[in-house]
């Protein structure tokens, strides 16, 4: 478990913070995969303050907290490293009527520097298959980081067909470094009351998928995960073993 300081937060477009952590325990933390992701403990709406947990039990530590000195527990992915300040950045998406709701965005859109948080790292997912041609990378606005991550750090790997759903044309990223060949497909749905993943999973669905084998690697609100799955294995025979694929978070329903 770390803990670490909130070094400063930037809103990068309509619909994304950036926040940058850092502090001494950052060289306690290794760099695994391209989509490293870890669980961070912040203070949720109107709480002055919270008690973080000191070590990997702690769920134990928080059954027994009061709830008003509880940390909120959300799910993240590193976006950036950033040794020369000993930190990484990570991306939140955040939404409208988020502010005094959503505890992740809340936080995102309010953290000041200097603010602590505990971090415990959950490594990651993403190991492409041996006999790869290339790489189908499906996700939401929750899995924008991992993906932009993904392709970041394996430039010199596989090409990639990249399927991106974010909330509006406004949160399209114009300049990205990616693997050579690699085609991204934005996907702005412009329609607040649309489910996430809508699109993605349809764009999919509809799609001309380059020929040979290859890795899929999706993540997002659970049902395009499953639903890009279940079609890739139904309808294209695609083995398996050959998508990793994570339910990020579920409409309607609050994590811890």
């Amino acid at each position: 478990m770390l803990t670490l300081t909130v070094q400063g937060r930037e809103r990068i477009s309509p619909h994304f913070m950036s926040v940058t952590l850092g502090g001494e325990d950052f060289r306690h933390l290794e760099q695994s995969g391209y989509d490293q992701a870890g669980r961070f403990f912040i203070p949720g709406p109107g709480q002055a303050e919270i008690v973080l947990p000191s070590s990997e039990r702690w769920m134990l530590q928080f059954a027994l907290q009061s709830s008003a000195k509880r940390p909120r527990v959300r799910t993240y992915s590193i976006r950036r490293f950033r040794p020369e300040i000993a930190g990484f950045d990570i991306e939140i998406a955040v939404h409208e009527n988020d502010v005094d709701g959503a505890p992740g965005a809340t936080w995102a859109l309010t953290a000041e520097p200097g603010d602590k948080i505990a971090f415990l790292d959950e490594g990651h997912s993403y190991a492409p298959t041996p006999d790869a041609a290339w790489q189908l990378l499906v996700g939401d606005e929750s899995a924008l980081p991992a993906i932009l991550s993904i392709l970041e750090r394996s430039t010199d790997a596989l090409p990639a067909e990249v399927f991106l759903e974010v909330p509006a044309d406004a949160d399209i990223r114009r300049e990205i470094t990616a693997p050579a060949a690699t085609e991204i497909h934005w996907l702005p749905r412009n329609e607040p009351a649309m489910r996430p993943g809508t699109l993605a999973l349809r764009a999919v669905r509809d799609a001309r998928l380059r020929p040979g084998p290859f890795y899929t690697w999706t993540a997002g609100e659970s049902s395009l995960p499953t639903g890009i799955r279940r079609h890739l294995t139904g309808e294209r025979d695609v083995p398996g073993s050959d998508i990793a694929f994570r339910g990020y978070w579920k409409q309607g329903r609050a994590s811890l």
